[in-house]
């Protein structure tokens, strides 16, 4: 069986050598911080996410209209939005979170596979406020710097750390971490299968006000979102449900008023 994170990471190393990081056109950042936006919000707290395809689903929408969809997320009362910018597995672009930049003054997360300060910098040049980092990929030493010093040139360019874990061994090397926002990936990056019960089962065995977590993958209806509320989760990463929606502004605020 094919080990996905492990595909991930070496297909990134080559996109990293051709170049594809290196930013030319600086956008100007809009200074908003995505930790504030969850504990400020008066809803519901969704992240929600531009994410045209997937290794799982393949194309999950043709034709799509970063900037139309952005705005749809905006309107439905999105509190940050996640942008995916690898562009093999996912078909993302630096080039469409650039346009969703430039039309919205919400958080922005750079959704990527980040495996060199290369890319914080892209990051910091096309306008983001958060980047994704992945415990595994430092456990497995996958990484070009370990997740103290990723964490800290982040912060150097003003970026918020989301740091993903999918285990109980992750999560505890995550408390340990000064990341902004802890998310726990209900969805095996090895299998890539899903599973809500792994928020509940890590959480289960913490007190989640130490820290903000944000649950992600698999979210699919607003029970769901309320079964990982009651497991401790503060907020909701949802990407493929959104993006497979004819509505997506009518979807997001399906989930926005969950509670």
């Amino acid at each position: 069986m094919v080990d996905f994170l492990n595909a991930l990471a070496q297909n990134t190393r080559k996109t990293i050598n051709k170049g594809y990081y290196e930013v030319k056109k600086q956008v100007e950042t809009i200074s908003v911080s995505l930790k504030k936006a969850i504990l400020e919000c008066k809803h519901v707290p969704i992240i929600a996410e531009i994410k045209v395809a997937s290794p799982s689903l393949g194309v999950i929408k043709r034709k799509a209209n970063v900037e139309e969809i952005a705005a749809a997320m905006e309107n439905g009362g999105a509190i940050g939005i996640s942008v995916l910018t690898e562009p093999e597995y996912f078909k993302g672009s630096l080039g469409s979170f650039m346009k969703v930049r430039k039309l919205t003054e919400l958080p922005l997360l750079m959704k990527d596979i980040i495996i060199s300060p290369t890319q914080l910098e892209a990051a910091s040049k096309i306008g983001a406020n958060a980047v994704l980092l992945i415990e595994a990929l430092f456990d497995r030493k996958l990484c070009e710097c370990d997740v103290h010093d990723m964490i800290d040139y982040a912060r150097s360019k003003n970026l918020e750390v989301l740091l993903e874990v999918h285990t109980l061994h992750e999560f505890i090397s995550a408390l340990k971490t000064d990341a902004d926002l802890i998310g726990i990936n209900n969805r095996n990056l090895k299998t890539l299968k899903v599973d809500l019960r792994v928020t509940k089962r890590i959480l289960q065995k913490f007190d989640p006000r130490e820290r903000i977590i944000v649950s992600e993958s698999g979210i699919k209806t607003p029970a769901d979102v309320r079964f990982l509320h009651e497991c401790g989760a503060h907020a909701f990463l949802i990407g493929s449900t959104i993006m497979k929606a004819d509505n997506v502004q009518k979807k997001v605020e399906e989930f926005v008023r969950a509670l």
